[in-house]
């Protein structure tokens, strides 16, 4: 038995709908065949001092820094992005440092092109959730690739999910997947507050599903950083590879 307890490969039902496990299957297969399998192949990050060293606090500098790490992963060239900010001048650690931009829509993120140049513009209190903060720079990078390089239509109706599909395909979706229905907490004087929110367009089925089909297509049967998922996207990882197995490895 693995170690992560997969056990038999018993017969499993898929863990999505019909209509989501063909758009997953079809959008995957789409974003493989613009990037090419030296990128599903790609090295898989996870939330570790392996690919995340170094003590974080939330600081510009260490937003900048993680921009710079993921730019590199998903090889975008760092000086063609310009990094802006929202605050509500309430935050310190991010004022004052870069341009700010305050028009949003309820997303986490925003990308726009200004001036020949990539613009992603990033929520101040993501600062205190790398793990949400990785997958939205992760996202809005996934912009530049495929809306900035002209492989997608911006108009296409599933232009944002099939960006949080493309963070899977960079080997970063175990932070999208986490990130997708956040828990967090937050202390303030002598209150502690709880709360939940949902981040990205792909729901944690769907990220699950999504995740076991791309180990699938790497040939990876038991995938070790699956066990850096939360519970339900890992569950979901799990149903699909046993959904997946009767295929048989991919060639």
């Amino acid at each position: 038995m693995s170690m992560l307890g997969f056990g038999p490969w018993a017969a499993a039902k898929c863990p999505v709908v019909p209509k989501e496990q063909d758009w997953i299957e079809r959008s995957l297969d789409f974003l493989v065949a613009q990037f090419g399998r030296r990128i599903l192949l790609g090295e898989v990050l996870t939330p570790t001092d392996r690919h995340f060293p170094g003590a974080y606090a939330g600081s510009t500098h260490d937003i900048e820094m993680l921009v710079d790490r993921l730019c590199t992963h998903m090889e975008v060239d760092r000086s063609s992005i310009e990094l802006e900010h929202e605050s509500d001048g309430t935050d310190p650690r991010l004022a004052g440092a870069v341009p700010l931009h305050t028009a949003w829509s309820g997303a986490a993120g925003h990308y726009r092109v200004h001036n020949g140049r990539a613009v992603i513009a990033i929520r101040s209190e993501l600062a205190e959730r790398p793990m949400a903060l990785i997958a939205t720079v992760a996202h809005e990078l996934g912009h530049a690739r495929l809306l900035g390089e002209g492989r997608a239509d911006p108009d296409a109706p599933d232009h944002e999910p099939l960006t949080d599909l493309l963070t899977v395909v960079f080997g970063l979706g175990i932070f999208s997947a986490n990130a997708s229905f956040d828990r967090h907490r937050q202390v303030r004087g002598e209150f502690t507050y709880t709360s939940t929110s949902r981040l990205g367009y792909l729901t944690e089925p769907m990220y699950g599903y999504a995740l076991a089909r791309y180990a699938w297509l790497r040939n990876e049967p038991s995938p070790d950083w699956a066990r850096h998922l939360d519970t339900n996207p890992r569950a979901a990882l799990k149903q699909g590879l046993r959904y997946l197995r009767p295929a048989g490895p991919r060639r």
